[in-house]
């Protein structure tokens, strides 16, 4: 009796290792705020960046407006959720518990290694905000690695796992934070912020690694509130 072949499930494994590719790549851009609330995503715009066919690209789609990441729109157009105040309140409330938590066991368990990542992060970030003219895009991905930094110190992958979820929501917002005024930026709250966080995980205190990054959160989410762009109606 003749075996059955395995090569019909080459179009399948090869279409759910795109998808995940595509999944990938759209998370990276909402996690790091290159995505502004509002934004709408061609999905032919998306397939030519990523060099994969349309069916990829819709099954990434599907992924992420599971996860509350995007929103299918009527006619079948997609965009980045524009967020409610009080949803936004909300999710201040989760971070606050959750990455503060993080920064807790990361002031615990960092390593050496650990330490040298998340300064070099900082550093990064410092020298952008201080800068004449901020590189906002640039900030808003370094911030991202500083924080992503820290919470993988935590050795704790469910939790980072988690904070990963959250921020798919968060990222876009944070346009507002940063991308909206060069001006928030040389502020120095946020760097003052992760200053203090590099400083209490150098010394081991749990308790004023998370004192700082909720500040850091806490401050982020006021100025955002500030500009006014934030729905308040649910």
């Amino acid at each position: 009796m003749q075996e059955g072949s395995g090569l019909g499930e080459l179009g399948l494994m090869n279409r759910e290792t795109l998808g995940d590719r595509v999944t990938a790549e759209l998370r990276n851009l909402l996690v790091a705020g290159r995505l502004a609330p509002g934004e709408k995503l061609s999905l032919r715009k998306v397939a030519e960046a990523v060099g994969v066919s349309m069916m990829p690209v819709r099954e990434a789609v599907s992924r992420l407006a599971a996860d509350g990441a995007l929103e299918v729109l009527p006619g079948r157009a997609v965009r980045v959720p524009v967020m409610s105040l009080v949803q936004f309140r909300e999710l201040t409330r989760i971070r606050l518990v959750v990455e503060g938590f993080a920064a807790e066991e990361a002031a615990r368990r960092a390593g050496p290694d650990d330490i040298a990542g998340i300064a070099a992060h900082e550093a990064a970030f410092r020298s952008i905000a201080s800068a004449d003219e901020p590189d906002t895009p640039g900030a808003v991905a370094t911030n991202r690695d500083f924080h992503f930094a820290v919470y993988r110190a935590s050795a704790m992958p469910t939790l980072v796992e988690m904070i990963e979820r959250l921020w798919l929501k968060a990222g876009p917002i944070l346009n507002l934070d940063m991308r909206a005024e060069r001006n928030r930026l040389k502020g120095g709250s946020a760097v003052q912020a992760h200053a203090a966080l590099l400083a209490a995980l150098r010394a081991g205190d749990a308790l004023a690694a998370a004192e700082a990054l909720r500040a850091d959160i806490s401050s982020a989410a006021r100025h955002i509130e500030g500009t006014g762009r934030l729905r308040t109606e649910d």
